[in-house]
Order: C-alpha cells, then sequence, then structure tokens
C-alpha cells in the first residue's frame, strides 16, 4: 500500500479564493486522503465556503478546525499539521492553486527515498486574478544553481543555515518529522523551522518545475515579489533593523531543539551554535562605521560571511555600510 496524503490548510478571512483552492486540489491527478481546515477566526465567509466546497467530495476525510481566538499563521499551522494523519503532509495557502500533478510529482519521490523528509517546488506567480506575473518564485528569492546543487549534494542544512530557499505553500513532508519539531518555538516561521529540522533528520528534495500557482494580491500574509535595484539598494545602506537580533535568537533556539534530539550529529550542533554567535556579534557592532571594521574582518577572517551569511561578500558590505 502507496503513501497516504494528508493536506493541512490555514485559513483567515479568504473568502475570495479558497474556493478556487481548494477545487484545484481536489482535481489533482493524485487526490489527497485527508484536508484538514484550521481557520483562524474569520469573520467572512471562508468557513461556509469550505463546509460547501469539501461537501461536494465526500470521499475525502476533511476536519475543519475552527479557533474562536486568532492563533497566527505559524500556530495555525502547527495545529494544522498536529490533525493530519497521512504519511506524507502538503501545506497549502487559502490563495493558491495547485497545479493537477503536485501530488503525482511529489509522492512518488518520497516512496522511492526512505530518507527523504520533505519536498519543496517551484511556484508559477500569478497576480490576484491568477494571470501570471512573468517570473517564478525561485526568480523572486533568486535561488541560484548553487544553492539548488547544495541541497541536492546533502549540504541541505548548511545551505539553510545561510538562507532559507523554503516555502511553505510548495511544500510537503513525512509526518514522522513532528516528532522533533513540534512545537515550532518563537521566532521560527513554521516553513523555515520545518525545513531545517528536516536538514538534520534526513534528506531535503526539490522539484525545480512550478507546482503551484502562487497568487500574490493585496492581502497576501507572506508574499514573494522579485527586488528591485532600489529595494537592494536600501538593504545595503538603510538603516539596521533588529534582524541579526532576531536571527540570533532563532539559532539559539534551534541550537536548544538540536541539542535535545538524539540524532543530531555533533557537527551541526556546532554550526548551529556558531551561527547564533555570529549574527549576535553582527547585532552588537558598533555604530560608528569606521570601529566596526575590526569587527568586520574578524569575521571574513573566520570564514563567517562564506560560510553563515547568507549573501556572503554582500552582507559584509551591508555590516559595514548600513546606518545605525
Amino acid at each position: 500500500m502507496g503513501l497516504s496524503v494528508s493536506v493541512a490548510m490555514c485559513t483567515h478571512n479568504g473568502e475570495a479564493f479558497v474556493e478556487r483552492q481548494l477545487e484545484s486540489i481536489f482535481r489533482s491527478n493524485r487526490v489527497p486522503e485527508q484536508i484538514v481546515v484550521s481557520d483562524d477566526a474569520s469573520t467572512d465567509s471562508t468557513r461556509t465556503i469550505v463546509d460547501r466546497v469539501t461537501g461536494r467530495h465526500p470521499s475525502v476525510d476533511v476536519i475543519l478546525l475552527d479557533n474562536q481566538t486568532p492563533l497566527g499563521v505559524t500556530a495555525n499551522f502547527a495545529q494544522a499539521i498536529s490533525a493530519c494523519t497521512g504519511d506524507v503532509i502538503a501545506l497549502s495557502d487559502q490563495d493558491d492553486e495547485w497545479h493537477p500533478d503536485r501530488l503525482a510529482r511529489i509522492i512518488p519521490l518520497f516512496d522511492a527515498s526512505p530518507s527523504l523528509s520533505l519536498i519543496f517546488s517551484n511556484a508559477r506567480l500569478v497576480d490576484a486574478a491568477g494571470v501570471p506575473i512573468g517570473y517564478s518564485l525561485f526568480d523572486a528569492l533568486e535561488v541560484t544553481p548553487r544553492d539548488l546543487e547544495e541541497l541536492r549534494d546533502d549540504r541541505a542544512f548548511s545551505r539553510l543555515l545561510r538562507r532559507n530557499l523554503v516555502t511553505g505553500a510548495t511544500t510537503a513532508f513525512r509526518r514522522s518529522l513532528l516528532s522533533a519539531a513540534l512545537p515550532i518555538p518563537y521566532p521560527w516561521l513554521h516553513d523555515e523551522w520545518l525545513a531545517v529540522i528536516a536538514a538534520t533528520l534526513g534528506a531535503v528534495g526539490v522539484v525545480e518545475e512550478d507546482l503551484v500557482d502562487y497568487r500574490q494580491h493585496g492581502s497576501n500574509e507572506i508574499g514573494a515579489r522579485r527586488p528591485t535595484l532600489r529595494h537592494k539598494l536600501g538593504r545595503l545602506v538603510g538603516p539596521r533593523a533588529d534582524r541579526n537580533r532576531l536571527l540570533a535568537l532563532r539559532f539559539a533556539v534551534l541550537a536548544e531543539r538540536l541539542d535535545s534530539l538524539p540524532t543530531t550529529s555533533p557537527a551541526d550542533l556546532q554550526r548551529t551554535s556558531v551561527k547564533s554567535a555570529f549574527e549576535s556579534a553582527r547585532a552588537a557592532l558598533p555604530s560608528a562605521r569606521l570601529s566596526r571594521i575590526p569587527q568586520i574582518v574578524g569575521f571574513a577572517r573566520k570564514s563567517w560571511y562564506r560560510d553563515y551569511s547568507s549573501q556572503g561578500s554582500l552582507d559584509m558590505a551591508r555590516d559595514l555600510l548600513q546606518a545605525p
């Protein structure tokens, strides 16, 4: 018997698009056995639409969780995936549309590779009307061939320490991952956390084809747009934010979780601790730019920008140039 599949969908005031998303799932070449919809205190007709659409497909087990008080995106997804019973859990946003072959493409990959913990894919970016914008999710995220090569060469954990590449709307993973991944701690987002934990337990797979239409509209909780030159320059010289402090906290939390797992390798734990220390040191750089230089040179000599930052030399320049 093959792997069973659950879909974990989170909704909040999603009446504009949720019917199209659900119908795209039911039109799949490989229909899931279960759909868990966790509604985060919607005040529109989302729950009524979900009931109506799922009622047309009685062969699929549907669970609707109804939050009276909003949990927020990460906690709501944690609740949804906790209720899933399938061997593989595919994540779903409320406003996208699946391509018919999404599950048919990824489930055989899990079947063929028992070590595969998580798979994510590319997506076609579309506007509110469903018209393609002209570039893909990987284009918007500036995913490089080197990024993909490192994922395939069993360097996924090192790659994901530097920069997340995984978008939840394109992600599926084995339910066995949950014993290590839950609960999802603050300040992690659910997709980033699931990906980095998966990379410590097994392989992370990537499908370069578009398997989802990823809708961009004014109400996206988390969207994806190709960064403009103005945006990049703003990040390079704009005021320093709390991002490094947040990253330091994230990886301190990750190190604590990994230390509690018997499957964690000493190398992964060491990398995580260094990453946390690096981001803490970046957050504490002096306000005066010239005073930052000795520490920045020290980071570079330790190869920390190369091994632990998302953009290497660009991050080094950012640390030097950003305003206090």
